[in-house]
């Protein structure tokens, strides 16, 4: 609309008119256009489906976690021409179409919201809260936020001792305090084999004669994957160790995005913590 009420006013003093011409002034649109999976996730979780202009090409991907969801719906690429074709009302990213284009769109007339990328449990529950108000769906982020907290609630575990957890990735890496996987094995009753803060590789001279409860092994299928590259995830060491300790697979889209969608992996291992029955 806006840029509709500025096109009007270009013609106008084109055609040598002298009546003003006032722009026609944005209302709350329901237009709604996402630019990569992480995005797509809290659009088709919080917006209405009717509203869903486009999602990203990711989102019908493997480590989309809302990917059912995302059936004929359409895509769209991530370049601001191809979006702005769509006369998008408000356009949801984290990092799609890279760091020039949220300002394009802004200038363009188009809102923009950005995702933050939460380091904990209760960051989560700020972006499910600030996106639900961004999109004018304050209703269906409330809902969220008490699942969510109802959700975590009861995964919650007591208990002094913690058995101690390993998180690992394809590529060997591994996760400290300071991080949300270091948050989500606490808040499934372990604690964090690794002591070391922040992202790291995995200790694998720790790792020779110190064993772990557990190990997490998350597992992606993205295009960044490569299966036959080397890395400390093929080391003979973790190897032996992974053969050894009980091993509880985390699917790549439970942890891919900061999301609610973290609490299946608390879940999973949960679960693992439990045992059987």
């Amino acid at each position: 609309m806006q840029r509709l009420g500025i096109l009007l006013l270009a013609l106008a003093a084109l055609a040598g008119c002298d009546a003003a011409i006032a722009p026609v002034e944005r209302t709350v649109g329901t237009r709604i256009v996402s630019l990569d999976y992480c995005a797509d996730q809290y659009v088709l979780r919080l917006a209405a489906r009717e509203d869903i202009a486009a999602l990203s090409p990711e989102a019908r991907r493997r480590y989309s976690y809302m990917r059912e969801a995302a059936a004929g719906l359409r895509q769209v690429r991530p370049r601001a021409a191809d979006v702005l074709a769509l006369e998008p009302d408000i356009v949801v990213r984290s990092y799609g179409g890279g760091p020039q284009i949220a300002g394009f769109l802004r200038r363009s007339g188009v809102r923009v919201v950005e995702l933050g990328y939460p380091r904990d449990l209760e960051g989560v529950r700020g972006e499910i809260e600030r996106i639900g108000r961004e999109l004018g769906r304050e209703d269906a982020g409330a809902a969220l936020l008490t699942e969510f907290d109802a959700w975590l609630a009861a995964l919650s575990e007591a208990g002094h001792k913690r058995p101690s957890a390993l998180y690992t990735t394809p590529t060997g890496v591994t996760a400290g305090e300071g991080t949300l996987i270091d948050e989500l094995l606490r808040a499934a009753g372990f604690s964090n084999f690794q002591r070391r803060g922040g992202w790291n590789p995995i200790p694998l001279e720790r790792l020779a004669y110190e064993q772990p409860d557990i190990v997490a092994a998350a597992f992606f299928e993205g295009k960044n994957y490569h299966a036959g590259s080397w890395s400390a995830a093929r080391h003979p060491v973790l190897a032996r160790q992974l053969e050894a300790t009980p091993l509880v697979p985390l699917e790549g889209a439970w942890t891919s995005c900061g999301a609610w969608f973290l609490l299946d992996a608390v879940e999973a291992l949960a679960a693992a913590r439990r045992g059987p029955g």
